[in-house]
């Protein structure tokens, strides 16, 4: 009986452990390890060693298929490697070996610049080598919102609104200053003290009321305030022709007599008939008009006259030899007055008054030509040396 047996071998295989640095690295880790100790991006390289940063990343990547000229590769690889503070020699015949680069005369085909035919599998065909490389280019660029901190967003909305807040309040403080407001006062102004507020009354509008609007709201009463004349229930006659008629030639005109021909011009004026009676009677159907009243100042006093429905007609301080004649009104206007005995009154050219006590105020004078006539007696020149003066200086003015 034939038994078969089986050994094992009792030795293990043994597995060799490497080291850290037991591996292979390529000569584009290599190089890219020392630019990256030194700082440089691929840019940074282009700007100092005038190679541009595609040729850099091609000698990275063991690409020769990315240079346009290969004559030029040896010399690219070994300057870079003078860059990096490499053997220039190891570097390019560790390229060579890694990229099956050759080099090639300068009079071959193959190292001519030119670019093979379409179609040619070469072995960066259809491969960006910007976008393939394992080293950007050119570092990321931050994000927009990157930089910006909440709370700088905060303090530029708050700065905003304070900005707008201080702009609304002065132009809200520039339009108040501008605005004009008109608030009713009882001193009538100045310039207005001088006009007749019934001086427009006395014409009638038009019977276009569109035309004069101001007019159609305001004439009534204004005609209501005037003071007309009553018709007279009997017409007074008065003689036309009186003045004409009662002329007697004899003494005036070219038939008076003279020592030449008196005795002609006498008998020419006694044959002359005289006229008894007026020839061509005038009829007056409305009563004489009201007599016209004015304050006469003397000395200087502060006037104010109300009409009857407690409006202003006038306001101010009078000085010496001022005037003011009051509208004939149906109502009379009242008079307030603070120096009494510096204000008289015209009635008809006669003054009466003064209105009262020296230094004293009158208030509330009906100014009507019945009532200071009744009230008053005529003023006397010779009491008031300063009525005197006021009254001749306008009775020279007049002439």
């Amino acid at each position: 009986m034939i038994v078969k047996t089986f050994r094992r071998n009792k030795t293990p295989d043994e597995i060799e452990s490497k080291g850290f640095d037991a591996f292979d690295l390529r000569l584009g880790d290599l190089m890219r390890g020392e630019r990256a100790t030194l700082g440089k991006s691929l840019l940074d390289v282009q700007s100092e060693l005038k190679i541009k940063a595609s040729y850099i990343a091609a000698i990275e990547n063991a690409d020769p298929a990315a240079f346009d000229t290969p004559g030029f590769i040896a010399g690219y690889v070994r300057s870079y490697a003078r860059y990096l503070k490499m053997d220039p020699d190891w570097a390019f015949d560790t390229f060579c070996r890694e990229s099956g680069f050759a080099t090639a005369h300068g009079m071959s085909k193959a190292a001519s610049s030119a670019k093979p035919a379409v179609g040619t599998a070469t072995p960066s065909a259809g491969r960006d080598i910007f976008a393939s490389s394992a080293t950007p280019f050119i570092p990321r660029g931050d994000r927009m919102f990157t930089g910006v901190e909440p709370a700088a967003v905060g303090s530029l909305m708050v700065l905003v609104a304070l900005i707008g807040s201080l702009g609304w309040g002065g132009f809200a403080i520039l339009q108040e200053v501008q605005k004009v407001r008109l608030a009713p006062v009882e001193q009538t102004p100045v310039v207005l003290t001088d006009l007749d507020p019934l001086a427009g009354a006395t014409a009638l509008p038009d019977t276009d009321t569109d035309a004069t609007p101001e007019l159609a709201g305001t004439s009534t009463e204004a005609l209501d305030r005037l003071y007309r004349p009553q018709a007279l229930e009997v017409p007074v006659l008065v003689a036309r022709d009186a003045p004409i008629s009662t002329l007697n030639p004899g003494t005036i005109g070219t038939l008076i007599p003279n020592s030449v021909d008196a005795g002609l011009a006498q008998a020419v004026a006694d044959a002359t008939p005289t006229l008894e009676t007026p020839i061509g009677p005038a009829i007056q159907v409305s009563e004489d008009p009201a007599p016209g009243v004015q304050l006469v100042a003397v000395r200087p006093a502060w006037v104010r006259v109300r009409a009857a429905d407690d409006s202003v007609i006038f306001e101010g301080i009078m000085n010496a030899g001022d005037t003011f004649a009051l509208p004939n009104t149906e109502e009379p206007a009242t008079l307030r007055v603070g120096e009494s005995g510096a204000v008289y009154f015209a009635v008809n050219g006669q003054h009466y008054g003064p209105a009262g006590a020296a230094g004293t105020v009158t208030s509330n004078l009906a100014l009507s030509a019945e009532s200071l006539t009744a009230t008053y007696a005529l003023a006397d020149l010779e009491a008031d040396g300063d009525l005197a003066a006021v009254v001749n200086v306008a009775e020279v003015v007049t002439e």
